[in-house]
């Protein structure tokens, strides 16, 4: 590829907003609608058609509690993860296949954050909020992607159960 090919590809991607890594922006509440877009393992919920709430406590021994849940298939559930440790941490739902690939970014972008709806950047001491609907059943997981805390086993389970007669 000519220089100024490579160069022009480069200045589109970063322009673009296709960079890699995220900026230092707060990525809190989300500050417009959310994006809802399918994944393998769901879908951004609306809050008002959660009918649980499942509570998440994340701290500095790399764990979750609790580290494993049921859901039903077609279920719209908040999830509320208090982060009781000293540093940060965060709750990224997804396959283990997405999340072993981000986790790898994660170690080359230790500074990345993110704000997709089945992501939460938690604070030492605050609380984070996702809502989502399980809409397809299967084996799936989260964990925190913050660089060496997947590593170290922050890691969790989450089986969605067919809903019956369907």
């Amino acid at each position: 590829m000519k220089p100024i090919t490579t160069l022009m590809l480069a200045s589109t991607l970063v322009f673009s907003g296709l960079a890699l890594a995220h900026g230092d922006e707060d990525h809190g509440a989300p500050s417009g609608p959310v994006r809802k877009e399918q994944k393998d393992w769901g879908i951004a919920g609306d809050a008002s058609a959660a009918k649980r709430t499942l509570e998440f406590r994340m701290t500095d021994n790399m764990r979750f509690t609790p580290d494993r849940i049921q859901v039903k298939q077609g279920e719209t559930v908040k999830i509320a993860i208090r982060n009781q440790g000293q540093v940060m941490h965060e709750f990224v739902l997804g396959t283990k296949k997405e999340l072993d690939n981000h986790a790898a970014l994660m170690m080359k972008f230790p500074g990345m954050e993110h704000s997709e709806p089945y992501m939460a950047h938690v604070a030492p001491g605050k609380t984070g909020e996702i809502t989502w609907t399980f809409n397809r059943s299967g084996d799936f997981d989260f964990a925190c992607l913050i660089a060496g805390h997947y590593q170290a086993g922050m890691v969790g389970k989450v089986k969605v159960v067919a809903a019956s007669g369907v």
